[in-house]
């Protein structure tokens, strides 16, 4: 097989393999499934590259495939940067990944059941109660309440990464309103007008079919007895840094999408103010956070949530899709037992292993993180977005002092990890290749059965050196290939 350093003259000749890469062994031979990748990159200029890259972009751009950017530029939309390098995941791979991803949440699933019914993994002493019950993700209002098929989580975004062997861990779980796959979709839209001859060479797994599985998890999820429900997306509204991906999934299922303005409370019930009158709404895709959904039971000036709908749900007139209370699968205090509640309710060992990580709240893990700050990154648990957190070996001496006060004042505000080298993938940087590191969101429906969109949103770290994939961090993204059996042709 050709190697990387003898693609002279090509858009490889500068590029250089380092950590765990994913198109290239560490002696530099190109791995079997990106071979024909390889061939075409060797007959492709840069500046045919270029010009199809700004094709990608100016698609995305015509079509409104933007995110709000908040904090220093608030307010301000961007296109999501777009690298026409597809990432591309073998089938053995991703039948790991699908098994770990379906067990993972499966348990999480049956997690939230029992923390707000009989409490058994915390009487069992599993789980500490007082973690529990004390993240900002619980929702005591919403102790032994019932929901439609015992679905609590329908809907997640399990964040992968790759460390230097090249193995799969999970570095969090997204388990309220999770982002990113309208990008998915559209990723594969531009891929295939970008490199369409590309796509005969490969066993593409198609992901055209998110929107109606979606949709049909849904229908699957209404309240008992309601033969054919109205669904609709609620979304916070244009400000939104994810509202282009609520339209998207709106007109991609064929339902409305509303605001909370659009709502009522009525008779017990939640219906949509249409020009023929109330209509009724059986099922809520909901884009807004517990802490505004409902006003008269949560956060009081919330104007975007509807007055008495978590009476509705509570009753059972209406299904909340992800339901109430499922951000403490987010919390990152609870991340680190997530093996053990795998073990617990399926008596299975992880699939998907998590990455090693320090609890302050235990004096030893506190004193291993105070002295090795300038070596971990440091997560608050309920942070988001790449925000909250602390890279040690990127820090400074004063950055360091500041998070050293907050973990001494609050050790279950933070958790600790050491600085996984993320895998790397040929990235198009100017005139060529550079390596940037990676990681990936695949994407999970909970109905019926378990659904995984084939391949999710592989985001990349764009500035040289940097493990911040976020794209409020200045990331971008990937199309992401999962090969079926026939691999490549």
């Amino acid at each position: 097989m050709r190697s990387a350093s003898e693609s002279t003259g090509s858009l490889l000749s500068r590029y250089s393999p380092y950590g765990f890469d994913e198109m290239f062994s560490a002696t530099g031979t190109v791995r079997p499934s990106y071979a024909p990748l390889q061939q075409r990159l060797l007959h492709l200029t840069s500046a045919e590259l270029e010009r199809r890259h700004r094709i990608a972009d100016l698609t995305m751009q015509r079509q409104g495939i933007t995110f709000t950017v908040y904090g220093r530029n608030k307010g301000v939309e961007r296109i999501m940067p777009f690298d026409p390098i597809p990432r591309i995941i073998p089938a053995d791979e991703w039948d790991l990944i699908d098994r770990g991803l379906k067990q993972r949440v499966r348990a999480l699933n049956l997690f939230v059941h029992d923390i707000y019914h009989q409490r058994q993994i915390l009487k069992d002493g599993i789980v500490p109660t007082e973690l529990v019950l004390g993240a900002s993700g619980y929702r005591r209002e919403l102790h032994g309440i019932d929901v439609a098929r015992d679905i609590y989580i329908h809907i997640s975004g399990i964040d992968l990464i790759r460390d230097e062997h090249g193995k799969y861990l999970v570095l969090e779980d997204n388990c309220r309103t999770p982002s990113g796959v309208s990008y998915v979709l559209k990723n594969r839209q531009v891929m295939k007008e970008v490199f369409p001859l590309l796509f005969q060479q490969y066993d593409v797994l198609p992901i055209d079919d998110y929107a109606s599985n979606l949709r049909s998890m849904l229908r699957y999820v209404a309240p008992g007895g309601v033969q054919d429900p109205t669904i609709v997306v609620l979304s916070p509204g244009v400000y939104n840094s994810a509202y282009y991906e609520h339209s998207f999934l709106a007109r991609q299922m064929g339902v409305e999408l509303v605001e909370g303005r659009d709502l009522v409370f009525d008779g017990g019930q939640i219906a949509m103010r249409t020009t023929r009158g109330l209509q009724r709404i059986d099922v809520i895709y909901r884009r807004v956070d517990d802490d505004f959904l409902d006003p008269l039971a949560f956060r009081r000036d919330s104007q975007l949530g509807v007055a008495g709908l978590l009476g509705a749900y509570r009753s059972g007139q209406v299904t909340l899709v992800n339901g109430v209370g499922t951000g403490v699968c987010d919390d990152k205090g609870i991340y680190p037992f997530v093996p053990d509640i795998i073990r617990y309710y399926l008596g299975e060992d992880a699939i998907l292993p998590n990455v090693e990580t320090f609890r302050p709240l235990i004096p030893a893990h506190r004193q291993h993180i105070l002295s090795n700050l300038d070596k971990l990154v440091v997560k608050a648990v309920d942070g988001s977005g790449g925000y909250g957190m602390l890279i040690g070996p990127a820090s400074t001496a004063e950055q360091r002092e500041e998070f050293a006060a907050k973990i001494k004042a609050n050790p279950r505000g933070y958790i600790a990890q050491p600085t996984i080298t993320l895998s790397s993938h040929p990235t198009f940087i100017g005139e060529h290749l550079e390596g940037r590191h990676i990681d990936l969101r695949p994407f999970v429906l909970y109905g019926e059965e378990i659904k995984i969109l084939p391949g999710g949103l592989t985001r990349v770290a764009l500035p040289r050196g940097s493990l911040v994939v976020n794209s409020s961090q200045g990331g971008g993204s990937k199309d992401t290939w999962v090969l079926g059996r026939g691999g490549s042709t």
